[in-house]
């Protein structure tokens, strides 16, 4: 085994993209380095940490493709061992109680402040070798080496280096028992056998207080790569306001799980001016040490740029589950096993071309599955739809002539097929002497509540005869009662 890596989330939230992004680099580089990716929840904050938040990280993940070896690993469920090498540090003098009250840790702190010097603990409980059987309440903290450097190799950032006198004796164990996220992670990284840690640059301050504890245990220490942030198009953190907040919400919105993949991946790294890759080419082509030093910045119409693709060039029978679940989400009284499967399949051929996203698909062609009062063809509708007659107002009668003439000609049609829809059209318009849109616009709004579809012979074509006919029957009815108030 060439590499063993981690995906850490915490169950206290949402599965946000910078998360999701991390997962993704340590797939990727877990994948090409023929490794293993382990995922750890850690779940020590017990008032935060919920089940709900498990089951989105694990079913974010899915969706995505993001696999990863062996059953996930709940650092709940390790207690045990964590206060075990607790209890190692303590016996090898490598840690110590400490019985400082909150009181006394604010005022130092407070007076650290005014001298302008960096606020860290004093070490004022470090030789007092207090024993368990103190009545007062204590924490137990590492004995942080007090002269040197920690040096480490960042596969991203390059060397850094920190002095160990601007670390501090930080808190291990809590005074009620807990492990604190420096200790379990440590441990955890050690008794996994990481070899190297991909995680965001926020914790790259906890990286040289972990590299002490492990050379404290007698560990190696892996190899870490810290990726920066990624940031919103106006320079701040990465929020709500700049998309949607869980990984989940973009399944919602209609994003292919490959497009969010491929878009992720280019988001703070590049492979010459590549923009689309395959998974496998992701796999191959991916170099940690070509991960962008600089903020990346999140842009949801390159994602959606990235997805028209996707959705563009999958086959239609990729699409039909994912379709059919957006479907759902707008018409949840919509019973989709109940539509033609070659419905389905023809409005997806229709609309995958035209779509950013299946939402946008699934939207856009509701009027298939609508009922006729769904339709909710307004007089307002209507009369946009025939303000091109406006000016003419004695062609309205012609138009009106013209549909009950393409009403009778498509009852008694046999082959109900775009190509005879659309001979028909025309040469109803030519017989009437009309423009095509005249004729073409009001036919497409009582059809489809809508001015702009793709092209009616086509959508005439999948919405059957049967239907078609009786949309037809009742707004040539409401245009005759609207032509008639406007005389």
């Amino acid at each position: 085994m060439s590499c063993i890596t981690r995906f850490a989330p915490s169950p206290t939230g949402d599965l946000h993209i910078g998360s999701v992004r991390t997962a993704l680099y340590c797939w990727l580089f877990a994948k090409k380095n023929h490794g293993k990716l382990i995922l750890r929840i850690e779940d020590t904050d017990l008032a935060r940490s919920t089940r709900e938040f498990v089951n989105v990280i694990l079913a974010g993940l899915d969706w995505l493709g993001i696999t990863y070896d062996d059953k996930p690993i709940f650092q709940s469920e390790r207690t045990v061992r964590y206060l075990q090498i607790v209890e190692q540090l303590l016996t090898n003098n490598l840690a110590y109680r400490c019985t400082c009250s909150k009181e006394r840790l604010d005022n130092l702190r407070t007076s650290q402040m005014q001298a302008k010097q960096k606020p860290k603990y004093d070490g004022h409980c470090r030789e007092k070798n207090i024993p368990a059987t103190t009545k007062q309440p204590y924490v137990i903290r590492f004995k942080n080496p007090l002269n040197g450097t920690v040096e480490f190799n960042d596969l991203v950032r390059g060397k850094v280096a920190i002095d160990n006198q601007e670390l501090d004796d930080l808190i291990l164990l809590r005074s009620d028992n807990t492990p604190t996220y420096n200790l379990t992670v440590v441990v955890d990284d050690v008794d996994m056998g990481i070899t190297d840690i991909i995680r965001g640059e926020d914790h790259i301050s906890n990286t040289p207080k972990q590299i002490n504890i492990m050379q404290a245990i007698g560990a190696k220490v892996p190899r870490y790569a810290h990726i920066p942030m990624i940031l919103g198009k106006d320079g701040g953190k990465l929020s709500k306001r700049h998309g949607a907040a869980s990984v989940l919400e973009y399944q919602k919105l209609g994003i292919l799980p490959q497009a969010l993949l491929n878009y992720l991946a280019r988001l703070g790294w590049s492979h010459g001016d590549q923009e689309i890759f395959t998974t496998q080419e992701l796999i191959e082509l991916f170099d940690i040490n070509a991960v962008n030093k600089s903020a990346a910045t999140f842009d949801l119409d390159k994602l959606l740029w990235f997805n028209h693709h996707y959705l563009a060039n999958s086959s239609t029978q990729e699409l039909i589950i994912p379709f059919k679940q957006q479907l759902s989400y707008l018409t949840p009284n919509t019973h989709t096993n109940q539509i033609s499967p070659d419905t389905i399949e023809a409005i997806i051929e229709l609309y995958k071309p035209r779509a950013k996203t299946l939402q946008d698909m699934a939207r856009d062609s509701s009027y298939f599955f609508q009922s006729d009062d769904e339709l909710a063809i307004t007089p307002e509708l209507l009369q946009t739809s025939f303000a091109a007659l406006v000016a003419n107002v004695n062609q309205q009668p012609n138009v009106l002539l013209a549909l009950d003439k393409l009403l009778d000609q498509l009852t008694n049609l046999t082959n109900w097929h775009a190509s005879e829809l659309k001979s028909l059209i025309k040469a109803t318009v030519s017989e009437f002497n009309l423009k095509f849109a005249e004729v073409a616009i009001p036919l497409r709004v009582i059809t489809t509540g809508r001015e702009q579809t793709p092209s009616i012979d086509r959508v005439l074509e999948i919405i059957g005869k049967q239907l078609t006919i009786d949309r037809i029957k009742i707004g040539i009815e409401q245009l005759k009662i609207l032509t008639a108030a406007s005389k």
